[in-house]
């Protein structure tokens, strides 16, 4: 019943990630276990921001066998109540008004930023101790937990794309093709190097590789046209490449322009599905190919849908049972304003205050570590342009021949890379 004392709300906010039902089922056990009452908040901050009270209670019998499926029974949504104090005041109030006293958000940055800002609105503004616990979710693998401790949903992700890109790189080989495959990840490239190094891809592209800086469009195009020219120097006309979404954030402003309001969301991010990157990407180096004398199918392909509502797999489903458990078992012993995680096989909360860019005030974003052993392995399975192909003359005239260009030509075209 809605207003009875210790009343945990659940709540889900961002995209979808396999696992979210088993954290909503886990939390849900607990919390009835111990004689308290769980609702379930619908779309997110949604209905909160409009102060409706749009939510279901939750009983055992509901959620026992949900860790199975995809999805959220409680559905998800990016609705930003930190873009003002009413809205932030509209969601304490709501939340308050249902009687409930503690909050389990599910979500990634954005939402875990969002659960900081309500529970410091309710003790500065409102003088009342409103208790949140945040349980990291992201397909992106980008939210700032210790090395080696993944966000829940991204092994299922890596699992699931591995398999598609799998198949593009058979179908590559059957028809003499190239895919491009474009890979969620706004900021990290961790999914699309998950992916394309658990497939064996052609070639692999993160924006951490860019360094700090914007970069032209045309670098992009020009990794890709070498990796096809070497290949095409072997022998192989045929290959895939993966590149994680958030490449298009090194873009420089003038390689995309024509971008209006409607391709952001309510947190300032690129929608990337209003730019079609994909196609963006093959247009752009077709053109260059062309200009080489170079005929090549090329297919792109987004990856990221079919990955956020899939099954869990087993390490997800227990790895956010856990999570779940934790995150309740934080807040009925007096927890409030962390991050849940799991560190060698401890829980251990980690507070929002360790979690937020002090310049920014936004949470920080977890990125691959182009230093570390991983990514150089990585690289070593990728098929590109390398320091060694300009230095060995046989491999540079195969490449000149491939490219229908002369070696000086070639030189110059494509040397900037390794800078």
């Amino acid at each position: 019943m809605i207003g009875a004392p210790n009343t945990v709300a659940i709540l889900c906010g961002g995209g979808p990630a396999p696992g979210m039902n088993s954290v909503i089922s886990a939390v849900t056990i607990e919390a009835r276990k111990n004689g308290w009452n769980v609702i379930g908040i619908y779309d997110g901050y949604s209905s909160l921001i409009k102060g409706e009270k749009s939510a279901v209670p939750l009983t055992v019998d509901m959620v026992s066998r949900i860790h199975l499926d995809g999805g959220s029974i409680i559905r998800t949504a990016r609705a930003n109540p930190t873009q003002s104090d009413t809205k932030l005041h509209n969601v304490v109030n709501t939340l308050l008004e249902m009687g409930i006293t503690h909050c389990v958000t599910i979500g990634g940055d954005d939402t875990a930023y969002s659960a900081c800002k309500i529970s410091e609105y309710a003790k500065q503004t409102l003088g009342i101790d409103f208790f949140v616990v945040h349980v990291p979710k992201t397909i992106d693998n980008d939210l700032p937990l210790p090395e080696g401790v993944p966000t829940f949903g991204f092994e299922t992700a890596r699992s699931l794309g591995t398999q598609l890109v799998n198949n593009l790189m058979e179908d590559a080989k059957t028809t003499g093709r190239w895919y491009f495959a474009v890979a969620m990840g706004r900021t990290a490239g961790h999914l699309a190097l998950g992916i394309g190094k658990s497939a064996g891809a052609t070639v692999t592209i993160i924006p951490e590789e860019f360094g700090n800086g914007k970069i032209r469009l045309q670098k992009i195009v020009d990794v890709l046209v070498g990796s096809i020219i070497k290949r095409l120097a072997a022998g192989r006309g045929y290959g895939t490449a993966v590149i994680a979404e958030g490449v298009i954030e090194k873009i420089a402003a003038e390689d995309l322009q024509g971008l209006d309001d409607h391709c952001y969301d309510e947190h300032g991010h690129i929608r990337y599905t209003e730019l079609d990157f994909p196609d963006l990407l093959k247009r752009a180096v077709v053109k260059s190919l062309a200009e080489l004398g170079i005929k090549m199918t090329i297919v792109s392909k987004e990856i990221g849908y079919e990955l956020r509502c899939a099954p869990p797999n087993a390490f997800d489903i227990e790895y956010t049972r856990n999570l779940g458990f934790a995150a309740f078992d934080f807040l009925k012993n007096g927890g409030t304003d962390a991050i849940i995680t799991i560190q060698n096989n401890q829980m251990i909360p980690i507070p929002f205050g360790q979690i937020l860019d002090m310049k920014t005030k936004k949470t920080q974003v977890r990125i691959v570590n182009i230093n570390s052993i991983q990514y150089r392995i990585a690289r070593e399975y990728m098929i590109r342009l390398e320091k060694k192909d300009f230095s060995e003359v046989a491999d540079l005239e195969k490449m000149g021949l491939a490219a229908h260009a002369d070696l000086d030509k070639f030189i110059q075209q494509f040397k900037y890379l390794l800078d």
